[in-house]
């Protein structure tokens, strides 16, 4: 310990504030599960276990003043990337409820409706989600939009409904992985400092082949359907999503991009009379209230991870990583693992990512991983796990409508499946590296920065 700044460097004890959050969330979760209470993760508010593990933090050190803690958690806190994380999740919830009150996810869904070919209805079910996900950001909404009517036209046509279950959930974790919008694409890109059209680009050459596969699969197992009844959809009302996905593609700021499309909304859904000014301006605040959660979750955890990387925790975690990977492909398993298995954990992948993000930074230091890279891997990992636990949110409101049970749906979720090994081979093979690593290999032949 520095005795003149109260310094102390904890190691693994560091992680001991992470933990107690950890437990007392995951914990209460789990026996609220087991004793059959509906909401059982939201009995104990993660907001408050976040708050004991803060304090934990703030008692530990006592030969530390209490102000110097605090100024560390706060700068982390309220540092310009966090900020704009937060300022980036507003405005995409924003975005989300505003385009929902004009009629915008209704059109979406629709209009993929009315082009599946009866013969290929549940590949169709997957694409029609990969489409609203992306369009919208976010797997639950997908889901929530997406699962009764395809749960309906499979009950209808005599399909095999734990598979079209699956082709639900699975097209809802395309975009959230994907979409420029989507609160774990902020969280994963702005995390580890990559730019998210980047990031866009390097997730699309893992996720395409995969879906591919994908709709194999389903096209091997679905069977033949029909869909019936109409299904009216306004080409107009879907704009303001393809706006905002090409004008984030291209390289816009993403916080104006989304103005932008929130402005949209405005405009069509007044001028064909879908909805009127108070009812937009008051889904534009309701969907930000959407974020106030995840936003305060963000705030709090980079605070607290500041706390323990000061107390030396994430020194600790990266060289205990770093010394039993022998390779790059090592450390980028352990990135993807790591992110992963938090997502299992935490029954949320956005948070999981906000955790690993900075771990996942400094080893990408360390072997030299390019940004987008990592941002990638923790993305996949984090929504790959969550989508394969039989308590994810998007499983439960699929088996609650379809009366199927989880385990029936998994052995169906060809996408999962498939994005998992697409990327493992991208790992395994050292495929899609940039200039910059191929470039740090080769001035550092053992594969980590000398």
């Amino acid at each position: 310990m520095n005795e003149k700044t109260g310094e102390r460097k904890y190691g693994a004890m560091a992680f001991l504030p992470l933990l107690v959050f950890l437990a007392l969330y995951i914990g209460s979760g789990l026996l609220f599960t087991f004793m059959g209470v509906d909401g059982a993760f939201k009995k104990f508010p993660r907001h408050v276990a976040l708050l004991i593990g803060i304090a934990v933090a703030m008692i530990m050190n006592k030969s530390m003043k209490l102000d110097k803690k605090i100024d560390i958690f706060t700068e982390n806190a309220g540092n310009s990337g966090v900020m704009l994380i937060g300022l980036i999740y507003l405005l995409a919830g924003g975005f989300q409820g505003a385009a929902k009150s004009m009629g915008g996810v209704e059109s979406v869904v629709n209009l993929g409706l009315t082009f599946i070919p009866s013969a290929a209805l549940v590949p169709g079910v997957f694409l029609i989600s990969c489409f609203i996900s992306t369009a919208i950001g976010t797997s639950m909404g997908t889901v929530a939009a997406m699962a009764p009517i395809a749960i309906g036209v499979a009950q209808a046509a005599g399909l095999n409904l734990p598979l079209t279950c699956a082709a639900v959930i699975g097209g809802a974790y395309f975009g959230d992985n994907l979409s420029m919008i989507s609160d774990t694409t902020i969280s994963a890109a702005k995390g580890v400092g990559s730019e998210m059209k980047d990031k866009f680009k390097m997730n699309f050459f893992i996720a395409l082949p995969a879906a591919i596969i994908a709709i194999i699969g389903y096209w091997a197992f679905g069977g033949a359907g029909e869909i019936s009844g109409d299904h009216p959809y306004h080409l107009l009302r879907v704009i303001p999503y393809i706006v905002v996905l090409i004008a984030a593609l291209k390289g816009f700021n993403v916080a104006g991009v989304l103005l932008v499309g929130i402005g949209m909304t405005g405009v069509i859904g007044l001028a064909e009379g879908t909805v009127s000014f108070l009812d937009w301006v008051g889904a534009i605040g309701g969907g930000m209230e959407d974020m106030f959660s995840i936003t305060i979750v963000a705030i709090l955890i980079s605070g607290l991870i500041g706390l323990i990387k000061y107390y030396g925790g994430v020194d600790w975690l990266v060289n205990g990583i770093v010394s039993r990977i022998k390779e790059r492909k090592g450390a980028e398993y352990g990135i993807g693992l790591l992110s992963g298995l938090l997502s299992a954990a935490l029954v949320n992948n956005t948070i999981a990512i906000i955790i690993s993000a900075p771990i996942a930074k400094e080893i990408g230091k360390n072997y030299g991983i390019a940004p987008k890279r990592l941002a990638s891997l923790i993305d996949i990992f984090a929504c790959a796990f969550i989508s394969l636990t039989p308590y994810d949110g998007g499983m439960l409101i699929v088996t609650g409508l379809s009366d199927v049970s989880p385990m029936a749906v998994l052995k169906y979720m060809f996408y999962m499946f498939a994005l998992i090994i697409t990327t493992c081979i991208t790992i395994q093979f050292g495929l899609l590296r940039t200039k910059e690593e191929i470039e740090f290999i080769e001035k550092n032949p053992n594969g980590i920065r000398e």
